[in-house]
């Protein structure tokens, strides 16, 4: 069976959702297919470990848009279909079930998956994964009528933020981490400790420099994790939170340019003729930077989601957005723009309470702010981004002294 499209969208996530809304705004009239592997409508993943998490938000408002939306908009979503292989040469799409897309042009917004933990155990039952609307539900059964003992193997964003919602549940809640400090990935030392004191000031076990071994069990359910050295951990339920994995296998059956995800220009173009990939999956090339970036941030896929999605329907783009992200844990709000990789290594310079976790960091190289992060402190982030953008050349002792307005650094570049 072989049907007829003109732009195609591979995954029901944000990001393809957004590609949609792009497209028509840029004018294009022609048929959008959006092929979602879950048989949901496109919703959006960061509420998963939070909001949603904890009970605060409902299903709906996690919806990318209303389902009238498509219709009124004219888009087609397929749900519950999987794509099985691209043709690009014929600029066709094959479904599990046979059927054939064909495609003007075709965009990969297939996202990440949860790396999986692969050691003896992994399948008990009690044992989480978080990546869907399904997975989120089943671990908010598992954790709601508190009491049990979670134990959260990872210490990024995704395992503090659902150590956060534990133990607003009333759990018992370890985490077990290879780093030294919680985040080191990400924002280094001095900033994860931050979050470290959060979370033991909460109540929470940090266990870091810590190896697992594997998942032991009882009659087929988790009751513990087994450490490098043969101590258990015990546990009523697991989370698994080690990182994710682009989900590239199309576009390597198709023949297409991967490294760390699809590689793609800065209008979000593969190596294959009217084939675009954007959001989790894509390694894209970032014009500030000079080379290819993957960012696996919400605001990745809702902002560069739209931009490609102008891209396909013609116009010319080039993507250049800061990076940014969030997280909220207990009474912590957080906000992150820059280049992580920039960042690496660099210690941060710190601008007011960082005890009392009311502060703004930021991380410095060649006198110029390649990453900002405010944390309970709000209406920042725009400023934080100019200085970024605008590359200012200023200070540490400025960006430190509470006293000088962020407003009044902007625009003192040489």
């Amino acid at each position: 069976m072989e049907s007829s499209s003109g732009l195609v969208i591979v995954g029901g996530g944000l990001a393809g959702a957004r590609a949609a809304e792009g497209a028509r705004e840029a004018g294009y009239d022609g048929s959008i297919t959006i092929v979602a592997g879950e048989d949901a409508m496109p919703y959006i993943r960061p509420p998963l470990s939070k909001e949603f998490l904890i009970g605060k938000d409902d299903r709906a408002s996690i919806d990318v848009h209303p389902e009238a939306w498509y219709s009124e908009q004219g888009v087609e979503v397929l749900r519950g279909r999987r794509a099985a292989s691209i043709d690009p040469a014929g600029h066709s799409l094959t479904l599990g079930d046979d059927e054939v897309l064909r495609y003007d042009r075709l965009l990969l917004a297939t996202g990440a998956s949860p790396r999986r933990f692969r050691g003896p155990g992994a399948d008990l039952a009690g044992v989480h994964l978080l990546r869907s609307v399904d997975d989120s539900i089943a671990l908010r059964d598992a954790i709601a009528s508190g009491g049990r003992r979670v134990v959260i193997v990872g210490a990024g964003w995704i395992g503090l933020e659902v150590a956060a919602a534990a133990r607003g549940y009333g759990n018992d809640v370890t985490v077990l981490g290879l780093e030294t400090v919680p985040l080191n990935a990400a924002i280094g030392d001095s900033a994860g400790s931050v979050f470290a004191e959060l979370h033991r000031a909460h109540g929470v076990t940090l266990r870091m420099s810590t190896s697992v071994a594997g998942m032991v069990g009882t009659e087929g359910r988790v009751s513990g994790v087994e450490l490098d050295g043969g101590e258990v951990v015990p546990a009523d339920v697991v989370v698994v939170g080690i990182g994710a994995i682009p989900e590239t296998g199309l576009a390597e059956s198709a023949g297409l340019d991967v490294d760390n995800g699809v590689t793609t220009d800065a209008a979000f173009l593969t190596s294959a003729a009217d084939v675009y990939a954007v959001g989790d999956v894509a390694s894209v090339f970032h014009p500030v930077l000079g080379r290819r970036i993957r960012i696996e941030h919400w605001a990745n896929a809702d902002v560069a989601g739209k931009v490609a999605g102008r891209s396909m329907a013609g116009e010319t783009v080039e993507y250049d957005e800061i990076p940014y992200f969030y997280t909220d844990q207990y009474d912590l709000g957080m906000e992150y723009s820059g280049y992580g990789t920039l960042a690496a290594g660099i210690e941060p310079v710190f601008r007011g309470d960082r005890d009392g976790r009311e502060f703004v960091a930021f991380w410095v190289d060649s006198g110029k702010v390649v990453a900002g992060m405010n944390v309970n402190v709000w209406d920042v982030n725009d400023t934080v981004q100019r200085l970024i953008r605008d590359e200012v050349v200023v200070e540490p002792e400025r960006l430190a002294d509470p006293s000088i307005p962020l407003d009044a650094l902007v625009g003192t570049s040489e």
